[in-house]
């Protein structure tokens, strides 16, 4: 008697673990941008080029009137790009998402709607703890742009950023050694016969590398210094010439910083800058020399720094020429504006492919990166250390 042959193997009877696919759908956005209340913010998260490339796929954009007007971008170009123009700054703050550069405050989140998706900066450095409690009791799912990160694994929004600040450092320094300015009467520029400008660099980060580049093709002459050697080594790499580096050692910086024009600091440190420039080495550079530090907004590395503003950039210390204003950036709010927009719109229009915030999150571990609220919990252990709250582990929340 023949045997009756099942169908099945024995592995295909053993129970199997089943896969669930994750549909993704096209969902349509709408997303308010409003006018910047910060002290002398003048960037505006996206420009009209944007905007028209958002409306063309589908989703809906609600700009406050005169959002654009301080990066030369008038109503008139966002309303031919398709956005939607009121002058109800609480409309616009009603909106499901909604964009800044800088982080709302305390009586903008009154107007923002509980469940809002909200997009920008952090500064972490600048916020207290009743920030995050407003955003806890508004259940809103806040990214901050400075902590996204792309394929490669860096950030790209501190690097465009950090790019303007650097090229900008050594333009503004060009301005303060003209006669107009009351500076030296020195010009940037390798003219022929007349000894170059002497640039001292300190850091050898994005803004350090940006500096060089301009005040090498300016023509001077420029020396960075950084205790990181593989820093130093990938910033030759990258400008693809020699230049002359070194570490901090005190006898050296001393020594360039008395024959120097221009000393830029562009250094970073964990919670502060360290101070690596003292007062001593300030006292000992030429008069009528310049100081940018840009390293101000985590409290500056000159011992002499103090916060300045755009209205009243600079101040004299030991014959030396201050330039020590936060968000140098602001200074050039278009090119400033039209970086930000890059990075904010391919993220925009993902989070739509995607189908939502949850399924881009769920797919873009860099996007992840960047979430420090999910429906008012605190996410990013950085911040509940920083001001002692509790948090919860993103993966934990986000299948």
């Amino acid at each position: 008697m023949s045997k009756s042959l099942s169908p099945f193997t024995k592995a295909q009877l053993l129970p199997q673990e089943e896969t669930l696919e994750v549909l993704k759908r096209k969902g349509n956005l709408f997303i308010g941008i409003p006018k910047e209340t910060s002290f002398q913010e003048k960037r505006v998260c996206l420009t009209p080029d944007a905007v028209s490339a958002l409306v063309n796929n589908g989703h809906r954009v609600l700009l406050e009137s005169g959002a654009g007007e301080e990066a030369n971008f008038q109503d008139k170009d966002y309303s031919e790009a398709g956005a939607e123009i009121t002058k109800d700054t609480s409309k616009v703050f009603s909106c499901p998402i909604l964009l800044k550069v800088e982080p709302p405050s305390l009586d903008e989140i009154k107007l923002i709607n509980p469940q809002t998706i909200l997009i920008s900066a952090l500064q972490l450095k600048t916020q207290n703890k009743t920030y995050f409690e407003a955003l806890a009791k508004k259940r809103i799912t806040a990214i901050g742009f400075e902590f996204i990160r792309d394929e490669d694994g860096a950030y790209p929004a501190v690097r465009q950023l950090s790019e303007i600040a650097g090229t900008a450092s050594v333009l503004i320094a060009s301005e303060l050694l003209s006669n107009a300015n009351n500076g030296n009467g020195l010009l940037f520029g390798n003219i022929s016969g007349v000894p170059p400008i002497e640039v001292v660099i300190i850091g050898a980060g994005t803004v350090g590398e940006f500096a060089v580049r301009s005040a090498l093709g300016l023509g001077a002459n420029v020396k960075v210094f950084d205790n990181s050697i593989s820093k130093l080594r990938t910033l030759q790499s990258n400008l693809g010439k020699a230049l002359y580096t070194s570490t901090m050692q005190p006898k050296n910086l001393l020594k360039a910083l008395k024959r120097c024009d221009v000393a830029i600091g562009a250094v970073r440190g964990k919670n502060r800058a360290p101070i690596l420039v003292n007062e001593t080495m300030v006292e000992s550079m030429k008069p009528g020399a310049v100081i940018i530090d840009v390293s101000i907004d985590m409290g500056g590395c000159f011992e002499t720094s103090e916060i300045t503003t755009h209205d009243s950039p600079t101040f004299i210390k030991h014959g030396v020429i201050h330039y020590c204003v936060p968000n140098i950036p602001a200074r050039y709010s278009r090119t400033a504006s039209v970086s930000i927009s890059n990075i904010f719109t391919p993220y925009l229009l993902k989070i739509a492919d995607d189908g939502g915030i949850e399924n881009a999150l769920r797919f873009d571990r860099g996007l992840k990166n960047g979430l420090y609220f999910y429906h008012g919990i605190l996410t990013n252990k950085s911040v509940a250390d920083w001001f002692d709250l509790d948090y919860s582990d993103v993966n934990l929340l986000i299948f």
